[in-house]
C-alpha cells in the first residue's frame, strides 16, 4: 500500500477517505499514476466520496466555464474506465450538492482571515499564475472550500501528498475552533457522564480510566485505546459516542471530526520529455491515445544528448526514457538498459520498445472500458446522478447536526 494510515488517531465511524480532482477533460497516466491507482485501493477498504471539483475550477478559470460540463464527463469516464467502481465508492460532482456552499458560507463566520492568507499554496498559485486575475474572495477562500469538502462527509481520511497537507491542518483547525464555540452544549459534563453509564459498570470504569490517564498523564495508548473502546459500543446513540469521544479528550462534543491526513508517495510517473508530466508543459500521455499515437509519442522522446551516433555510449540517468524505465520494467530490463547503454551495445529505439510495450498493456484493459462508457453516455450520467443522490443525503444529514447547534433552525 502507498498510504501512511494512523487509524488509532481517528473513531472508525469517521475512517471515511475523500477525495476530489477538478474537471480538466480526459486524464493522462500521471493522472493514473499520482491518483487513480491510489483511489482503486482504497475504495476496497474504505468508505470512499471521489467528487468533480467543479466549484474549484471557478476559483482560477471563472471567465471561461463552458468546457466544464464535457470536462467533467470525460473525467468521469477515465475514473471509472481506471477501475473506481460506483458500487464500492460515491462519485459526485461537487456543484450538485448545495451544502459543500452552505458549509463553507457558515465556516467563513468562523475562520480568521489571517488562516487563509497564510495557506502556502495562496501566495505559490499567485506567483505562479500572474497572467490569471486572482484578487478575488473565491481564491482567498477556496481552501476554507475544501475544508467544507472534507467536513461536510465528516471525512477522517484524505488522501494527499506533501504538498498539500496544509489543507488538511487548516480544515483541523476550522473542526477544531467550530467544535470549541458550538460543542459546549448546555450541562455537556453531564450528559457525557450518562452516556458513559449506558455503557455499563465494567465500560464505564474502563473508559475512566483511560479518560484520566490520556487527560493527567498523556498517555497516547490510553486515547487510542478509549476510541477503540468506544467504537465497539453498541448500545448508545451517536449522539452519545460524540460526545464521549469529546469528553474522553476534554473538548466538547465532537461535532465536525478532525481529518488526518493520509500521505500517498509522489507520482514517479515522468512527462515525455523527463519534467513532471503535465498538460500545461505539453508533455503528458493521454489514458486514451491510441496505440500509434502512443508509440509515435515515447519514439520521439529525448534521450541523453550525449548520444549523438548509435556507437556513443550514454549515462541513463540523463535520459527521461530511463525514469519510464522504473516505473514500468523489472529489475532485469533495467539492469539490461544500463549495461546496453553506457556500452552502447543497445540503441534508444531498442531503449524504447519494452516502455512502449509496457504502458500498452496498461492502457488496453482501461482503454477497452472506456470505450464501452463512450457508448453509453447514459449509463454514465446515471452514475454521477445517483453519486450525487448518495452525497446529498449524507451532507444533509451533517448540515442538520450544524444547523442544530448554531441555532439556525425554525422554532
Amino acid at each position: 500500500m502507498d498510504f501512511d494510515i494512523s487509524l488509532n488517531k481517528i473513531a472508525s465511524q469517521h475512517a471515511r477517505v475523500l477525495s476530489g480532482m477538478r474537471p480538466t477533460g480526459q486524464l493522462h497516466l500521471g493522472h493514473y499514476h499520482g491518483v487513480l491507482k491510489n483511489w482503486v485501493e482504497l475504495q476496497h477498504e474504505y468508505r470512499c466520496f471521489f467528487f468533480v471539483a467543479d466549484w474549484h475550477a471557478l476559483t482560477t478559470h471563472y471567465d471561461d466555464p463552458t468546457g466544464i460540463p464535457q470536462s467533467t464527463h470525460e473525467m468521469v469516464i477515465d475514473w471509472l474506465a481506471a477501475g473506481v467502481n460506483p458500487n464500492e465508492a460515491t462519485i459526485f460532482i461537487q456543484s450538485r450538492v448545495p451544502e459543500h456552499a452552505e458549509l463553507h458560507l457558515l465556516l467563513s463566520m468562523i475562520t480568521p482571515l489571517g488562516w487563509l492568507e497564510r495557506v502556502p499554496s495562496y501566495k505559490d498559485q499567485q506567483e505562479k499564475l500572474k497572467e490569471r486575475d486572482l484578487a478575488t474572495y473565491g481564491f482567498l477562500g477556496y481552501p476554507l472550500l475544501q475544508s467544507a469538502d472534507i467536513l461536510l462527509y465528516r471525512s477522517g481520511l484524505v488522501p494527499v501528498g506533501e504538498d498539500q497537507v496544509s489543507h488538511v491542518e487548516l480544515t483541523r483547525e476550522v473542526a477544531r475552533r467550530f467544535n470549541h464555540i458550538y460543542g459546549r452544549e448546555t450541562d455537556f459534563a453531564a450528559k457525557a457522564e450518562a452516556a458513559m453509564r449506558k455503557m455499563g459498570k465494567k465500560n464505564a470504569r474502563l473508559y475512566q480510566r483511560y479518560r484520566n490517564a490520556w487527560q493527567e498523564q498523556g498517555d497516547d495508548e490510553a486515547l487510542s485505546a478509549g476510541r477503540a473502546l468506544l467504537e465497539g459500543q453498541q448500545n448508545i446513540t451517536v449522539a452519545d459516542k460524540d460526545r464521549l469521544y469529546g469528553y474522553l479528550e476534554g473538548g466538547g462534543k465532537v461535532i465536525l471530526p478532525e481529518p488526518q491526513p493520509l500521505l500517498t508517495k509522489a507520482s514517479k510517473m515522468p512527462g515525455l520529455d523527463g519534467q513532471k508530466m503535465s498538460k500545461s508543459y505539453g508533455n503528458t500521455i493521454s489514458l486514451r491515445a491510441d496505440a500509434d499515437e502512443l508509440s509515435k509519442q515515447l519514439r520521439t522522446m529525448p534521450t541523453d544528448p550525449a548520444r549523438v551516433r548509435r556507437t556513443d555510449p550514454g549515462d541513463p540517468a540523463k535520459c527521461p526514457v530511463w525514469q519510464f524505465h522504473e516505473v514500468y520494467s523489472d529489475e532485469s530490463m533495467r539492469d539490461w538498459v544500463q549495461q546496453g547503454c553506457k556500452s552502447a551495445s543497445i540503441g534508444c529505439v531498442d531503449c524504447k520498445q519494452p516502455v512502449i510495450d509496457a504502458v500498452l498493456e496498461e492502457l488496453r484493459p482501461m482503454q477497452e472500458r472506456a470505450r464501452e462508457f463512450e457508448e453509453q453516455p447514459d449509463v454514465v450520467r446515471n452514475i454521477i446522478n445517483e453519486g450525487c443522490e448518495t452525497a446529498r443525503e449524507e451532507a444533509r444529514e451533517t448540515m442538520d447536526i450544524v444547523r442544530h447547534v448554531m441555532s439556525l433552525e425554525m422554532i
